[in-house]
């Protein structure tokens, strides 16, 4: 039996994490997670991400970001401006995680209780996934979905109460990587980044 390589993560947010644990949970080569960093937004990742890339050299790193540049190769080039490490996977979601989530169109549809003509088809193109997302909550049938994903009103909040523990019970329940990978470019390349990520700490 292949023994696990060992890695650390580091992301945005809960829901990022949830949402990169069940990839690579699910990849080909077998990993094992030894710590999470970050959940802090994306200045702390931004701040740090030269550390997580020389760290690599001792265990390896996959770091997941959202979009904040006109592009993927623009941010990864802008955040890490130096050469990166054979055992550092630095990640895009294109725009936001939010358009992972969506892109399984059959599970969130289905999970919000909405018609699926409602979401797009190539959700990498949804401006502020978010915030659609929060929109399509809306919409919902289901009162825990509502209560826990739009915000209260007449409140500065820009989520609901329970937004990250309620989409985390879907990405853990119900979201399927292989159907979110048909409507998602961003999705895709991520999976496939990580199914053929072969760290080594030999060559360090």
């Amino acid at each position: 039996m292949i023994k696990p390589i060992t890695i650390n993560i580091a992301v945005e947010d809960l829901l990022s994490e949830v949402v990169i644990r069940k990839i690579i949970v699910n990849s080909r080569p077998s990993f094992d997670i030894s710590s999470c960093y970050g959940k802090s937004g994306y200045d702390y990742l931004k701040r740090k991400i030269r550390g997580f890339n020389n760290a690599s050299k001792g265990i390896p790193f996959v770091v997941l970001a959202d979009l904040e540049s006109e592009c993927a190769p623009n941010q990864i080039r802008e955040w890490l401006p130096e050469t990166k490490h054979p055992n550092f996977l630095f990640r895009i979601a294109v725009k936001e995680v939010e358009s992972w989530l969506l892109a399984d169109r059959v599970g969130i549809a289905s999970f919000l209780g909405i018609n699926i003509a409602h979401i797009p088809v190539d959700v990498d193109v949804i401006a502020d996934p978010k915030s659609f997302l929060i929109s399509l909550a809306r919409r919902s049938r289901k009162t825990i979905i509502r209560e826990g994903i739009v915000p209260v009103p007449n409140t500065t909040a820009i989520m609901g109460p329970d937004y990250n523990g309620t989409l985390s019970s879907f990405v853990a329940v119900t979201w399927e990587i292989e159907r979110a990978m048909q409507n998602s470019d961003s999705l895709r390349r991520t999976v496939n980044a990580i199914n053929n990520f072969k760290p080594t700490i030999s060559g360090s």
